[in-house]
C-alpha cells in the first residue's frame, strides 16, 4: 500500500490499501468452494485446481500451520483469528499464520535465526539483498516447480516481471507483493480541508507557493503543523520534496545514486536538483515549518496528529491509508461542515518545469516487497499453495472485503467477481477501517484484481459514495507516479566491493539525511553535502555506481526482450 508506508502502498494502490475476497471452502475440505460466513458454499468455476493435471495440495484438507517473519522494524502482525476474516480462514480453510516476532530489531533478528538454523516458513519484505543472502546460504526453496502448478501468480504476473525477479542462478525465490502491468501507488500530497479554505483556497502548485502557504499557516494556527513528513528516517516527505525540484525523478534516495546519461550512475550528493530540495527542506525545518519531530516520531504518533487535524499539509510515500482514515475521524466531528477532513493536490513542483512529469512515488511491474519459503518449512509447496490462493480472487477478496455477507454478496459472471452490497456505499468509512487493519496481512497482494474489481463498481457510485484513497488514486496519485521497473534488482551483494561500499554509503546517508535539518544556513547545507560526497567516494562507492550501472543495462535488456 511505500517502506511501511510503501507496504501499505502501495498498499492502497493497490496501495490504496483497500480490499478484497472472498471466502472459501466451507466444511468441507475437499470442496475448494466460494463461502459465506456459516459455511456454505457454492460452485466455484473450473480452474487448474479442480481439473486433471498435476496434484495439487488441497487448501483446507488438513490443518496447515505457518510462520511468518516481518523484515521490518515497524511490521506487527495482527493476530490470525482474532478479527472475522482470518477467523473464517482458520476455520473453513484450516490455515493459521503465526508471527515470528522482530522485536523491533529486524536485521538482528533474522542473522540471529541465520545463525541458529532456526527460520520461520515465510520471510516477508524487501527484495535483494537479505533474499540473496538466504538464497546463497541455501535457505530458501525455489518456486518455479510450483508456479506452473497453481493457478493465480502465473495468471496475474506479468511474464517479464516473473523473469525480473529470478536470482542469478536462473530460478525464482520470490512471491511479489503488489504486483502490476500498470501504473499504480499513493504518494503524494495531502491538505487538511478546513485551514486551506479559512484561509482562502490559495494556488498550491509549485515549491514557491508551498513555502508561502506554510507560512500562512504558522501564523494563523500556530498549534497547527504546517507541513508533516511523516517517518524522515525512511526518507517520507522528504522524497516528496526532492520529487517536486526534477523531472522524471524515479526517488533513487534508495541508491544514493542518479543516471548519468543512458549508461552511467553518478553520487546524488552531485544532483543539483537533489541539492536544491535538501536546501528547501532544511529551510522548512529551520523556520518551523515542518514537523520538528521528523526523525523520532513514531507512526501512531503521525496518526494520532492526522486524526486530530494538528496537520496542514501531509506527503508520503503513502498517505492515502492514513490520511483516508484520518479523514472519516474528522468528519464524525461535525457531518454537516463539509470543510472537515482531506483531500489531495497535484504533486508540487518547482517553476519551470513540467508538473506531468513530476513524481512523488515510483511503483514498478514487480510490486513492492516479496515473501520467499525457506528450507525451514516442513512443506513448502503447501505453503505457496496458500500464498498463490491468497494472492487470487478469493484471497484477495477476503483481505479487502471480508467474509461474504456484508460488503458483498455472491459473484458475477465471471465466477470469481463479488456482486458488492449497499454497505460498500453507505458504509464506506467502517470499509476503509477494515482495510486499515488488514493491510499487515497483505503480504502478496494482486494490484490488479483489487484495482479493476473496486474501480469498476466505484465508477457506478456517486462521488460522495466513493472510498477516499480509491477516489484519489484514481484522479490523482494513479497519474503521477513513475515508472521505475529498469531500476530493480539494483542493490549489490553485501559482501561484494560494491555491497560494502553500498553499505557505507547508507551509513553516511543517514547520518547526513538528518543532519541537514538542523543546519543554521544554505551554505551550511551545502558544505554537508559535499563532505558526504567525499565521505562516500573515499568509501569505494565508484564499485556501487559501476554495479548499479551494469544492473540498469541489464533490466533494460531484459525489458525489451534481449
Amino acid at each position: 500500500m511505500r517502506k511501511r508506508r510503501k507496504w501499505l502502498v502501495t498498499v492502497l494502490s493497490a496501495l490504496t490499501i483497500i480490499a478484497l475476497v472472498a471466502g472459501c471452502s466451507g466444511k468441507n475440505s475437499n470442496s475448494g468452494k466460494p463461502a459465506d460466513q456459516n459455511g456454505n458454499t457454492a460452485e466455484p468455476p473450473a480452474t487448474e485446481a479442480n481439473s486433471e493435471g498435476p496434484k495439487l495440495y488441497e487448501i483446507g484438507k488438513e490443518p496447515l500451520n505457518i510462520t511468518l517473519f516481518g523484515n521490518y522494524d515497524w511490521y506487527t502482525m495482527p493476530k490470525w483469528g482474532d478479527d472475522p476474516t482470518t477467523k473464517w480462514v482458520q476455520d473453513n480453510k484450516k490455515i493459521t499464520v503465526t508471527e515470528v516476532p522482530n522485536g523491533g530489531n529486524a536485521a538482528q533478528k533474522l542473522n540471529t535465526m541465520i545463525a541458529s538454523g532456526e527460520l520461520p516458513d515465510i520471510v516477508w519484505g524487501e527484495r535483494g539483498t537479505d533474499v540473496e543472502r538466504l538464497r546463497e546460504a541455501g535457505l530458501l526453496v525455489p518456486l518455479d516447480d510450483y508456479i506452473d502448478k497453481y493457478p493465480n501468480l502465473k495468471k496475474w504476473l506479468d511474464p517479464k516481471a516473473l523473469n525480473m525477479l529470478r536470482s542469478p542462478d536462473g530460478k525464482l525465490y520470490q512471491f511479489p507483493n503488489w504486483y502490476t502491468n500498470r501504473p499504480n501507488g499513493n504518494a503524494g500530497w495531502v491538505i487538511n480541508k478546513e485551514y486551506y479554505t479559512a484561509l482562502g483556497s490559495p494556488k498550491l502548485e509549485t515549491t514557491d507557493d508551498l513555502y508561502a502557504y506554510l507560512k500562512q499557516v504558522k501564523e494563523k494556527y500556530p498549534n497547527v503543523i504546517p507541513f508533516e513528513t511523516d517517518l524522515a528516517t525512511e526518507g517520507h516527505g522528504l522524497d516528496q520534496i526532492y520529487s517536486a525540484f526534477k523531472e522524471d525523478n524515479m526517488g533513487f534516495g534508495r541508491f544514493f545514486a542518479v543516471p548519468d546519461g543512458e549508461d552511467k550512475m553518478k553520487s546524488i550528493y552531485k544532483d543539483e536538483p537533489y541539492r536544491e530540495s535538501v536546501v528547501y527542506a532544511a529551510k522548512l525545518f529551520r523556520e518551523g515549518l515542518m514537523t520538528q519531530d521528523a526523525f523520532t516520531q513514531t507512526r501512531d504518533q503521525v496518526d494520532e496528529k492526522l486524526i486530530n487535524g494538528r496537520v496542514a499539509v501531509y506527503a508520503t510515500a503513502n498517505p492515502t491509508v492514513y490520511a483516508m482514515a484520518a479523514d472519516t475521524e474528522l468528519r464524525k466531528k461535525d457531518p454537516s461542515n463539509p470543510d472537515l477532513g482531506y483531500f489531495m493536490i497535484w504533486p508540487i513542483h518547482k517553476e519551470g518545469l513540467d508538473k506531468n512529469k513530476i513524481y512523488p512515488g515510483t511503483y514498478n511491474k514487480l510490486g513492492w516487497n516479496a515473501a520467499v519459503i525457506t528450507t525451514s518449512a516442513k512443506d513448502p509447496e503447501a505453503v505457496f499453495a496458500f500464498l498463490d490462493w491468497w494472492t487470487g480472487p478469493e484471497g484477495t477478496t477476503l483481505q479487502f472485503w471480508g467474509v461474504e455477507g456484508e460488503y458483498w454478496q455472491g459473484l458475477e459472471a465471471d465466477g470469481y467477481t463479488p456482486k458488492f452490497t449497499e454497505k460498500y456505499a453507505t458504509q464506506k468509512d467502517k470499509l476503509a477501517e477494515y482495510q486499515k487493519f488488514m493491510d499487515p496481512l497483505m503480504w502478496v497482494g494482486n494490484t490488479v484484481f483489487a484495482d479493476d474489481t473496486k474501480g469498476k463498481y466505484e465508477s457506478t457510485l456517486a462521488e460522495n459514495e466513493r472510498n477516499w484513497a480509491t477516489y484519489w488514486q484514481y484522479q490523482i496519485t494513479w497519474k503521477t507516479q513513475g515508472d521505475a521497473t529498469e531500476f530493480v534488482n539494483m542493490p549489490p551483494s553485501p559482501d561484494s566491493e560494491a555491497g560494502i561500499a553500498f553499505q557505507r554509503a547508507k551509513d553516511i546517508w543517514d547520518q547526513v539525511r538528518a543532519q541537514t535539518l538542523f543546519t543554521k544556513s544554505d551554505e551550511e547545507v551545502l558544505a554537508l553535502l559535499d563532505k558526504a560526497y567525499d565521505d562516500t567516494m573515499a568509501a569505494g562507492f565508484q564499485a556501487t555506481l559501476d554495479h548499479f550501472a551494469k544492473k540498469w543495462g541489464e533490466n533494460k535488456a531484459m525489458i525489451n526482450g534481449n
